[in-house]
């Protein structure tokens, strides 16, 4: 069974807009992000459930550089907030799990977000860590950049969490990271195994701390285009949506963009399908209210 298809990004996210203002039901969770909200209304929100949609991004073509026509059509259409969210893709995409790193300020909500700091200034999770576990912990102070991490871990002032001496394992491997889902595509260019988990295992059962909303990513090439398959449980129409869209399409550029640099065989694929499932699409009761009732959010 085929999820919908949308020509465009922004008539993708108009729909959703009409689902939520015309479908949504009032849902009030006990918990938002570790925090207890049983008590406070402005916390309710109203919610489309298991919202599934496609964009085929079958027409354009992969930039060399980190400016040009594909990225200028994506923030086009999609209009994300610029320039912060070119500048943390970069910062989720560095190759080393700095946390807090530095993008989470200049985000639009930033000051949000630092209550979610703990007392050594670090998140319990964030995209770095969940794209590159494999050192993730290793270094147990504040990391802004990919400098700031290899200085303090080449300082040896670190400790791996659970006391392991290496890099993390699972029940039998080792970790793997975004660049060996890379590497397994240029190996195997039908695989279907080129899967990228956000959500660990650790994460499940978590509810009084915060927990990714992403799930993972698959990518999947056929016949000559590579598909990406975004699973996100949660998502804030007003403060994520669609930097969550332009994030993950520029995931799917720049892993393209890899296998490229890695196997010539990839020069010839395009982008293609990007598809998005949603366990929980939603906008706060205040947001709603602007949103839909003559206001703007």
């Amino acid at each position: 069974m085929r999820v919908y298809e949308f020509p465009t990004f922004a008539q993708a996210i108009e729909q959703a807009g009409y689902l939520l203002q015309f479908k949504s039901s009032l849902v009030h969770s006990a918990r938002w992000q570790g925090a207890d909200i049983a008590n406070k209304p402005e916390m309710a929100t109203h919610e489309v459930t298991h919202v599934c949609f496609a964009v085929n991004m079958g027409g354009m073509k992969v930039p060399s550089t980190a400016v040009g026509g594909t990225l200028g059509t994506l923030q086009d259409d999609i209009k994300p907030n610029l320039p912060w969210a070119d500048d943390h893709f970069e910062e989720r995409v560095c190759g080393f799990p700095i946390n807090p790193g530095i993008q989470w300020r200049n985000w639009p909500y930033g000051a949000s977000a630092e209550r979610f700091l703990d007392e050594r200034g670090m998140f319990n999770h964030n995209y770095m860590e969940r794209y590159w576990p494999k050192l993730a912990g290793a270094v147990m102070v504040p990391t802004q950049d990919d400098e700031d991490w290899n200085v303090k871990f080449s300082e040896g002032s670190y400790v791996y969490m659970g006391g392991l001496s290496h890099p993390h394992r699972g029940i039998m491997y080792e970790y793997g990271d975004l660049d060996d889902v890379v590497k397994l595509l240029v190996s195997d260019p039908y695989t279907r195994q080129a899967y990228l988990p956000v959500w660990f295992p650790e994460d499940t059962g978590g509810g009084s701390k915060r927990a990714p909303c992403t799930i993972g990513y698959h990518f999947l090439m056929r016949d000559g285009r590579l598909d990406v398959n975004y699973h996100i449980r949660s998502c804030d129409y007003v403060r994520h949506f669609r930097d969550d869209l332009y994030l993950t399409a520029r995931l799917l550029l720049w892993v393209i963009d890899r296998c490229r640099t890695m196997d010539e065989r990839w020069m010839d694929v395009l982008p293609g399908k990007f598809l998005m499932q949603i366990g929980s699409l939603h906008v706060f009761r205040n947001d709603y209210q602007m949103l839909f009732k003559g206001g703007k959010a």
